[in-house]
């Protein structure tokens, strides 16, 4: 079987959490005795922009171990700017579905979301082949801009909307990755696509990511040697309410003991760095390469995930998966029966306190930080948890099955 994938970040840019998983997904299928062509982006998430060794063309074509690979220009412009952002993934996105007619006659073709645009490039590909279009929705676009009031303007989310329905119908099949984003999902398609939506979660690597030491090299550097860590990995947007570390910041100010580390670009970034300048106990933190990220993983004593209310339909924050994998426990807040709130049940890996309650963020902060021994365990049992269900194999073995079924009955 010949793959073809359309993403916005792939491997060396895999400070990106979905250029990340995208290259562990593809080697996954690869291992198993599939070609894998590629179209993204120059590698720029870290620093976002394009560094000059990748500069002077608007794309290049090469060779991996897997198959071909053609990246292109991806526009980088500011976070904060939604207009410009648009047009540069509509550019990004038009220059991917010119590339991709470069490439060998895929047998399936998958375009993942966001940018939506990407769909639409992956769509032209696939129909020109006369193969089956999977679309992979990592985050629900326009639903996540709305809700964080980033798009405002009526007519132009019933546009995006119309757009977003009309990718679904189109494709052969969506991959999302929670029960909750397939509720959203399904209830935009009509009855007769309801069966087309699948549940595919991501995955950790749990090779690359392993359980060691809590003293790493990166907390010593730090100056973090013997302190409790509490940590938050990943993108420092607008999608979390980073208020609640400052007050929890805040609450431990007079313990020496317990330090906040942030680790992560974004866009909103320059407010966590304005309120954490002026805190002994917090440290704001560039990404890191990405070899370094399982020692950073690793750093903490316990990890942070929070996410605003409401925005579990449509966003699911994979960093979950590389938390577990690391061996360490989390604490959410999040929407109740949303997948990390379920996973971290299940998996007895952490706990979840709903959106908006501060104080039972607090208490339950409070209680982790002081339960050193529960914490121990938990960490196993994430450990155990994403090594049995959650791994790069059985993520692509997943895909595998789903691909071979679409080609052999297109439209199923």
């Amino acid at each position: 079987m010949r793959v073809q994938l359309l993403c916005p970040h792939f491997e060396p840019d895999v400070n990106a959490a979905t250029g990340m998983l995208m290259t562990g997904l593809m080697r996954g299928l690869a291992r198993r005795g599939h070609d894998v062509d590629v179209v993204s982006s120059f590698p720029w998430y870290e620093g976002h922009d394009v560094s000059a060794e990748w500069r002077g063309r608007p794309w290049r074509k090469g060779t991996t171990d897997m198959g071909e690979i053609v990246r292109v220009w991806p526009f980088p412009t500011d976070k904060n700017n939604i207009a410009a952002r648009a047009l540069g993934f509509f550019g990004f996105s038009g220059l991917v579905a010119g590339a991709a007619q470069s490439l060998p006659r895929p047998d399936i073709v998958m375009g993942m979301s966001p940018p939506i645009f990407l769909g639409e490039a992956a769509w032209v590909t696939a129909k020109r082949h006369g193969v089956p279009f999977v679309f992979n929705v990592q985050d629900i676009f326009p639903d996540v801009a709305v809700e964080l009031g980033a798009i405002g303007n009526d007519r132009l989310v019933e546009m995006l909307r119309r757009h977003e329905r009309s990718m679904y119908k189109r494709a052969d099949c969506v991959v999302v990755l929670s029960e909750d984003q397939a509720d959203n999902v399904r209830a935009k398609i009509d009855p007769t696509g309801r069966g087309k939506v699948e549940i595919i979660r991501n995955f950790a690597d749990v090779d690359k990511i392993q359980m060691r030491d809590r003293n790493t090299s990166y907390r010593r550097d730090l100056g973090l040697s013997g302190k409790f860590v509490v940590q938050y990995s990943g993108n420092v947007g607008l999608s979390q309410p980073f208020e609640l570390i400052r007050k929890a910041a805040d609450r431990h100010a007079a313990d020496p003991d317990v330090h906040f580390l942030i680790n992560g670009e974004g866009a909103g970034r320059p407010d966590v760095d304005a309120w954490a300048g002026s805190r002994s106990n917090v440290t704001v933190i560039d990404y890191v390469a990405p070899d370094q990220v399982p020692e950073v993983l690793a750093t903490a004593d316990l990890h942070l995930i929070p996410l605003k209310a409401g925005l579990a339909r449509s966003s699911t924050p994979s960093k979950l998966y590389g938390v577990l994998a690391a061996g360490r426990p989390a604490l959410a807040s999040i929407d109740e029966g949303s997948e990390v709130w379920e996973t971290l049940a299940e998996a007895d890996a952490g706990r979840s306190v709903l959106p908006g309650d501060d104080e039972a963020f607090l208490s339950a902060l409070d209680h982790m930080i002081n339960s050193p021994s529960n914490l121990e365990r938990m960490g196993k049992n994430g450990r155990q948890y994403v090594e049995t269900r959650l791994s790069p194999d059985s993520q692509a073995e997943a895909y595998e099955e789903l691909f071979e079924r679409l080609i052999r009955s297109p439209g199923s």
